[in-house]
């Protein structure tokens, strides 16, 4: 049966995500439609150009990640020079490593641009922090008067990856100049808004697969510095949208993945963890197709 599916972000704990989705491919359910954040986006792309789950457990499991945390080099010593990059370029690590992985991977699949995929099948989702609104790529390429077709699938998932801080901004540059794009999940960490045809007749099942649990199963965050504080604003911020728009109605269609004691940021995560996030996310979608009344 065809479905629509929608992955929320989450960083590492992104490994999940991929065994929930080869629960979903063992029960035979095909996709339609892909849409996602971070993580999500991640996931969304590498099924768009074909990868199955088998394909995408080899790829993703012995991945050299720390690869990805490309620095800038610098004479200055670390600890000063964290900083001064951190003022000037917006993010610790370039993010260039990534993105070259990302298109190696696509490209394997005769993937480059959104031309390479069937229209309508992949969204991605990013946040333009110069003009403080949500992204949805391919299609709002047009208001910056850029062609989607001719977009690089693995700059739009670069763009959804952007983590602030962490990664540098993605710098846009179109019509009305340089706009600086950051993590989709800044304003939507789940974008099931998408795939919801309320006010027409829906043409197929959406799944959606989040890295979190139910609203109002959230745990309290205890809050005692000001690190503790900034995660918490960060949390929130990508969390707050989709709650609030979360209902019972889209309840009954959601895998929830509560991954816990896993940063989100942590690349160094080490193989063993990376498959009990598989297993984990695997076992909790199996639990739940196992009763989805579709």
């Amino acid at each position: 049966m065809d479905i629509d599916i929608v992955f929320s972000g989450g960083g590492v704990k992104g490994f999940a995500l991929l065994g929930a989705y080869e629960a979903i491919e063992e029960k035979g359910l095909r996709w339609k439609r892909l849409a996602g954040t971070s993580a999500g986006a991640l996931l969304a792309a590498l099924l768009a150009a074909g990868y199955s789950a088998r394909e995408m457990t080899r790829l993703l499991e012995e991945l050299e990640m720390e690869r990805f945390l490309d620095e800038r080099a610098s004479w200055i010593p670390f600890p000063v020079w964290k900083w001064v990059r951190l003022y000037w370029h917006l993010g610790v690590y370039k993010g260039k490593v990534f993105e070259q992985w990302i298109e190696s991977a696509l490209a394997a699949r005769g993937v480059r641009t959104f031309r390479d995929i069937p229209p309508g099948s992949l969204y991605i989702v990013a946040s333009d922090v110069t003009n403080g609104r949500i992204v949805v790529l391919p299609d709002d390429l047009r208001t910056y008067g850029l062609d989607p077709d001719s977009f690089s699938v693995a700059k739009a998932v670069r763009m959804s990856t952007s983590i602030p801080y962490f990664f540098e901004p993605v710098r846009l540059r179109g019509r009305g100049g340089i706009s600086l794009i950051v993590d989709g999940g800044v304003l939507s960490n789940f974008p099931l808004f998408l795939f919801d045809e309320e006010k027409e007749a829906k043409k197929r099942p959406v799944l959606g697969v989040q890295l979190s649990a139910k609203p109002g199963e959230q745990p309290k965050r205890r809050i005692s510095n000001a690190l503790d504080l900034y995660e918490a604003l960060f949390a929130t911020m990508k969390e707050a949208h989709d709650a609030r728009y979360i209902s019972r109605r889209h309840e009954k269609n959601i895998i929830f993945l509560p991954v816990e004691n896993v940063l989100s940021t942590d690349f160094s995560i080490d193989p063993e963890a990376r498959r009990h996030l598989i297993e984990y996310g695997r076992e909790r979608a199996r639990q739940f197709l196992r009763q989805w009344a579709y």
